[in-house]
């Protein structure tokens, strides 16, 4: 691991900041200073400190949250309004692995690793994200089948994966997957096509289901966190 990279992820300083500070001639590695910015350090094994001070990376924490409504997806809002974080009160500095509408309930991740989450955020991983939407009236098959073919949105093509019914006798209740992150994407799909979605609730997330009851939250598995890592190649 690099070492300003190593710096940063204990949390005391952003990794802009720690270059600096090596930079500066005041991080040794095993007593002896070091200004390189390319070293590497084994974090397993490599005593590193800051002005004589030992640094110690934080434990990485993976989280899910059975998101409820009513709670915007940040780590904090001038408004006052409701965070997901006020949902889990742990001491560690997390956030959300990308976002939920406020009205939006279901899967979120949160996590202490930043480049965990913008891993699996990146569109070249093509994380599957599950959706049940709600609409305001049956969905005509020619328009699941726009849906999945394509149409224009942001001026670029746009699709979902799948669209299916899980009782096929209720039209207005659709399941989509997508790989798209973009914001409020699902509904947007949607009004594009003439429908209001009423409700949404996101199912999973690359393959993490919510399995808990709403408003809960608990730690990920050693398994789940390696079919997470997978997703990062």
């Amino acid at each position: 691991m690099r070492l300003n990279k190593f710096i940063s992820e204990s949390g005391i300083t952003s990794r802009r900041k720690a270059e600096e500070l090596i930079l500066q001639g005041r991080v040794t590695v095993n007593n002896k200073t070091i200004t390189t910015l390319a070293f590497n350090v084994d974090p397993e094994k490599d005593i590193v400190t800051l002005d004589g001070e030992r640094i110690r990376q934080k434990k990485k924490l993976y989280f899910l949250l059975n998101k409820p409504s009513g709670y915007i997806s940040t780590t904090d809002d001038e408004r006052g309004r409701k965070t997901v974080l006020d949902l889990i009160p742990v001491r560690e500095k997390l956030f959300p692995v990308g976002r939920l509408d406020a009205d939006t309930t279901g899967v979120l991740l949160l996590t202490n690793d930043g480049d965990f989450a913008n891993q699996l955020l990146h569109p070249r991983n093509k994380i599957i994200r599950v959706y049940e939407a709600k609409l305001d009236k049956e969905l005509e098959e020619k328009d699941a089948e726009r849906l999945i073919k394509g149409i224009l949105l942001d001026k670029r093509k746009s699709k979902f994966e799948r669209v299916y019914f899980e009782k096929p006798k209720d039209r207005t209740r659709v399941t989509v997957e997508c790989v798209e992150g973009r914001n409020h994407f699902v509904k947007r799909m949607f009004t594009l096509l003439g429908y209001e979605v009423k409700k949404l609730n996101r199912k999973s997330f690359a393959g993490i289901e919510a399995n808990i009851p709403v408003g809960s939250y608990r730690e990920l598995t050693i398994a789940e966190i390696k079919k997470l890592y997978q997703h990062n190649v």
